[in-house]
């Protein structure tokens, strides 16, 4: 057990500087963390009800409603009718925002492997085994692609 609570703390450091370090590519975006993130989910998830992409976000509906507002505004995101109630609006990423979502997307991976290249080749292999964990891990029931 204490060797699961020190893996686990030592994983969770590095995930947060990994990422520190990583949003700093998104600040090419022009959008805030909150924006990208909310975006993220409308690219990835689907159009979904305000108050679902709030859920997601862990946000409460007005501060999403704000959220939702500027993305629109920026031409990022629209709110369409949904099919079979026309009374709920389903807001949905548009090819801009998916677009300037994919360009953040590849900048941040493009950082992570430069810091990557620099392991030896064992240490490389010993990262993608342990991304495959992760991947496992998180998404038991998904089957991640190869690259």
């Amino acid at each position: 057990m204490r060797q699961v609570r020190s893996v686990a703390d030592r994983l969770h450091s590095a995930v947060i500087h990994l990422l520190r370090r990583l949003r700093h590519q998104d600040q090419a975006s022009g959008l805030t963390a909150s924006r990208l993130s909310a975006l993220s989910v409308l690219v990835f998830g689907g159009p979904l009800p305000l108050g679902d992409l709030a859920r997601a976000e862990q946000v409460r509906p007005p501060t999403m409603s704000r959220l939702v507002q500027g993305l629109i505004r920026e031409g990022l995101a629209r709110r369409t009718p949904d099919a079979r109630d026309r009374r709920v609006a389903r807001i949905q990423a548009t090819p801009k925002g998916a677009r300037i979502l994919q360009q953040g997307r590849r900048r941040r991976v493009q950082a992570l492997a430069v810091l990557l290249r620099s392991l030896p080749p064992k240490e490389l292999e010993a990262m993608s085994a342990a991304t495959g964990i992760l991947e496992r891990l998180l998404h038991p029931q998904s089957r991640w692609p190869a690259d």
